[in-house]
């Protein structure tokens, strides 16, 4: 022992805080990496995502029935540790872009194979993580002696503790990996070490347990009491359904059908146990939302702006805000919160916390959906199918009009300045004619509708020169990257490179490069080779999630001189607008999880704990079923309007549980076994006093 534990606990410990670093660092850039690398939308990434979760949560009741009644904890928690680590391995292999890239230009040239070892790998993973989960604390539980009370309590707190630990310090760590550029061929974000550094956790998990096992209690599988009560309720309902003819008479409760083969303890704990899960049937809309972090939230801080001054905070590091509230709430609730509640006298119940935990939650999505409104006025329109967008850049030292056709509208740009992009029917567009000075000329336009289109216009000493460019954006970049392309303003051929990314060489006055992706909220060298001569400025910081044109006007000497132009805005809603989401998330989960947890052991007999503890994970699991089934089916093109959706579900959803809460009878568990044991006693002695009877009558026969 050491410090009066038992030495196998810090094995155990150690072994939990690398386990759920894995788990939570693979899962923090999980839905970016169904997004970004697979290129799937967000809708099916939200899908996947929330399967693989729901997948996690189903198999903690396998893992439970294998530990108990066949392998026993210890070989289980090796056996599916095995299956869990080979999961997360195939994760980070099936992220390597060069794997399939086999004409190097940056995007898998097989997508499917990395899509089939991604659902192999995620398969494995929940498998291995959901069915070690019931088991490992249980594990711990087992290495204390009955007089270890107090040191038993301490470890389940540091246990806990290890779990945050281990979810913060991924939740951090992984995005920045994400972020980095990596790969053989060419440079892409970095999914195989963010997901490689979990499994290496995972198999450090792995060792460190193995390592330990010659100083385990390993307590021998005693058969599961899970099994005991379906089978118990499955006799009730068999043997009621076969006796429901009118001749036999009604039972107190539908359960009381089962006496015929169970004993009357195992009855009564059974009728205890469903009392408590017939109020998880609401739950699960809960964890619908809750879940929600790292999908929809992930996804709508991609389109924020995450600079906090100096740092630069990646859209799926801000998960990392729940566990941070999480170890500031729950000891300034119970400290705090309640004792004020309680002096206030007034009467707050668990299941009172519990609705008060749902509503919380409804209200973090209403939340959500604001932001959200704001995110959505900054986002660009794109032309439709049959229309086109144009943009007019003005390079010369004279005001420029063009006129759309004779119906249309006319537009007058001053030297050096450019407009917005304006929308016109692609039917009614056949020609733009451009006036600059005594001069005019005539452009033709042919090009399909869905685009956009930037004219540049230039009078110069002979003529007016004008490029009708085509612009081939379509959309907002993603994950807060830029585009940036460069147009020459000059007459001589020049070569241009920004950070390490060359644009080419763009050949004459009004010549354009095509558009690059560069990081968000960063400035890089802007160099120009002009006749053997080279000329560089430092770029200014685009923001995130831009697009920019940068117009080359002069390079001479050192000097070069560069005008912006935006084409699509940067992200102007700060990711830190998505703090009170994530705080008042975090309350609904402080009164909500850790009350359903504390009210469900003190409402059940201390043999069916187990039997909760599968019912509230299971809630999880039906929770983010759920929200495949509301995302599927409500088909809203507004992202605002399905968090409104879900908001409005829980909060009707509370109204129903807090009607079932009022309903509600508080029992003692532990008072209720007394009577059993007491009734069993009197049945003992008088099966006793009667044998006692009988024997004597025999004996004087």
């Amino acid at each position: 022992s050491c410090f009066g534990y038992p030495l196998s606990i810090f094995f155990i410990i150690i072994n939990e805080f690398c386990e759920r670093f894995s788990y939570y660092g693979m899962r923090a850039v999980l839905v970016l990496y169904f997004k970004y690398f697979l290129q799937w939308d967000d809708n099916l990434s939200t899908a996947i995502y929330h399967t693989f979760v729901a997948l996690c949560y189903l198999t903690p009741i396998l893992g439970a029935l294998v530990a108990d009644s066949w392998l026993g904890k210890f070989k289980t928690i090796v056996s599916l540790s095995i299956v869990y680590t080979i999961g997360q391995a195939i994760m980070s292999v099936s992220s390597i872009n060069d794997l399939t890239d086999h004409n190097r230009d940056g995007s898998p040239d097989n997508v499917s194979v990395h899509i089939a070892l991604s659902m192999i790998g995620l398969i494995l993973i929940a498998l291995g993580t959901g069915g070690i989960k019931p088991c490992v604390s249980a594990f711990g539980g087992d290495q204390f002696e009955d007089d270890q009370e107090k040191q038993r309590t301490r470890f389940f707190s540091i246990f806990y503790l290890s779990i945050n630990a281990g979810s913060l310090l991924s939740t951090i760590i992984t995005p920045i990996l994400r972020a980095q550029e990596c790969g053989i061929h060419t440079k892409q974000r970095c999914y195989p070490l963010a997901f490689g550094v979990p499994a290496a956790l995972m198999a450090l998990s792995l060792v460190v347990f193995i390592t330990g096992s010659s100083m385990y209690k390993k307590v021998q599988p005693q058969g599961n009491i899970m099994i005991q009560v379906s089978k118990c309720i499955g006799f009730a309902i068999k043997n009621r359904f076969q006796h429901r003819s009118k001749e036999f008479p009604k039972r107190e409760h539908w359960l009381d059908w089962a006496s015929e083969k169970y004993d009357k303890r195992l009855i009564a704990q059974t009728k205890m146990v469903l009392k408590v899960l017939f109020l998880y049937i609401p739950l699960p809309m809960f964890w619908a939302l809750f879940d929600q972090q790292g999908s929809r939230w992930t996804l709508q801080a991609t389109t924020m702006d995450g600079n906090f001054v100096a740092i630069q905070i990646q859209p799926d590091q801000m998960q990392t805000v729940n566990p941070i509230l999480i170890v500031i709430m729950v000891p300034v609730v119970d400290a705090v919160v309640y004792p004020l509640i309680k002096k206030c006298k007034i009467n707050f119940t668990p299941l009172r916390k519990i609705t008060v935990g749902m509503f919380l939650a409804s209200l973090a999505f209403v939340a959500a959906a604001l932001v959200q409104v704001q995110i959505d006025k900054t986002l660009p329109v794109f032309p439709a199918a049959g229309q086109s967008q144009i943009k007019i850049i003005n390079l010369g030292t004279d005001r420029a009009t063009v006129s759309f056709e004779s119906q249309l509208q006319s537009v007058n740009v001053t030297p050096m300045e450019s407009t917005g992009y304006m929308t016109f029917e692609t039917s009614q567009l056949h020609s733009l004619k451009i006036t600059s000075g005594n001069r005019t000329l005539t452009k033709p336009f042919d090009w399909p509708g869905g685009n956009r289109h930037t004219l540049a216009v230039k009078n110069t000493v002979t003529d007016i020169v004008a490029e009708l460019l085509f612009d081939n954006v379509t959309s907002k970049p993603e994950e807060g990257n830029n585009l940036i392309r460069f147009i020459s303003n000059l007459s001589d051929t020049i070569n241009v490179t920004m950070g390490d990314t060359s644009f080419g060489t763009l050949n004459n006055l009004l010549s354009a490069s095509s558009y690059h992706v560069f990081p968000g909220g960063r400035k890089d060298e802007i160099m120009v080779i002009r006749n053997s001569t080279s000329c560089s400025v430092t770029s200014d910081a685009f923001g995130f999630g831009s697009a920019y044109t940068i117009v080359i006007n002069e390079c001479s000497g050192n000097t070069l001189n560069v005008t912006y132009s935006e084409d699509i805005p940067p992200n102007t809603v700060h990711m830190a607008w998505q703090i009170p989401q994530y705080f008042i998330l975090t309350c609904a989960e402080v009164v909500f999880s850790v009350t359903g947890l504390e009210f469900s052991y003190s409402q059940a007999p201390s043999n069916m704990k187990a039997v909760l503890q599968a019912g509230w994970l299971l809630t999880v699991a039906v929770g983010n079923i759920i929200v495949l089934i509301v995302a599927g089916a409500s088909k809203l093109s507004e992202q605002w309007a399905e968090y409104v959706l879900f908001a409005a579900l829980l909060l009707a959803v509370c109204v129903i549980f807090a009607v079932m809460a009022y309903f509600y009878t508080y029992i003692d568990p532990n008072e209720i076994e007394a009577q059993l044991d007491e009734e069993e006693k009197k049945q003992v002695k008088k099966d006793s006093d009667v044998y006692e009877k009988q024997a004597e009558a025999d004996s004087q026969m």
